[in-house]
């Protein structure tokens, strides 16, 4: 499909580990010319981690773009009204916002502009990256799973013998997933088998 004239809403939540997979696929939307506005959790706002600081994740994300980042509810609130997002992915998607989206809690800049695409019944992506996705976090991704107008990227166990309960999305497949999303699909195989570490 062509991208131009799309406006990709691309949100991160605090899973630090997995950022430096994600600038590659905010930069494939960009190449293929969808206008992409960044949104982040206050997490990524505040946290300088192992992972990079969080200047450098906002840098990054401006320059990738070329829009200014989203980063507070007061200027998430108006993605509702204004219809701005054709499709949002929320990538990375934590075990905390999953959670928090299952249970219609909006304590934040990426759930705001969740809630509001919720709103407009526009298609909302999530690329999951939780270490309880198997645990306590099962019944909220299986309450989303269920949800309209809200598709899952394809995921499965990262290492299912030292973390037999977390799951990871392909996050190489958020592009192909945010396409067949606004087809009204579901990009299928949903469960796949991701990386088996020793």
């Amino acid at each position: 499909m062509s991208w131009q004239g799309i406006t990709v809403g691309y949100a991160l939540s605090g899973s630090h580990c997995t950022l430096e997979e994600i600038l590659p696929q905010i930069q494939r939307f960009v190449d293929a010319g969808a206008n992409v506005v960044p949104i982040v959790s206050t997490t990524i706002m505040t946290t300088d981690t192992r992972f990079g600081t969080s200047n450098h994740w906002q840098e990054s994300l401006r320059a990738i773009t070329g829009n200014e980042i989203i980063s507070s509810i007061v200027d998430a609130e108006p993605l509702g009204p204004s219809k701005l997002l054709d499709v949002l992915t929320i990538a990375p998607c934590t075990g905390n916002t999953t959670s928090k989206l299952a249970n219609a809690m909006t304590d934040g800049p990426v759930l705001m502009a969740a809630k509001a695409q919720m709103r407009n019944q526009r298609p909302l992506v999530l690329a999951i990256s939780t270490n309880d996705g198997l645990g306590l976090n099962a019944a909220n991704i299986a309450k989303l799973l269920i949800m309209k107008n809200i598709y899952f990227v394809p995921f499965g166990q990262d290492n299912p013998i030292a973390k037999p309960n977390s799951l990871v999305a392909r996050m190489d497949l958020v592009m192909e997933t945010c396409e067949a999303a606004l087809q009204g699909k579901q990009l299928q195989p949903l469960l796949i088998e991701r990386f088996l570490h020793a």
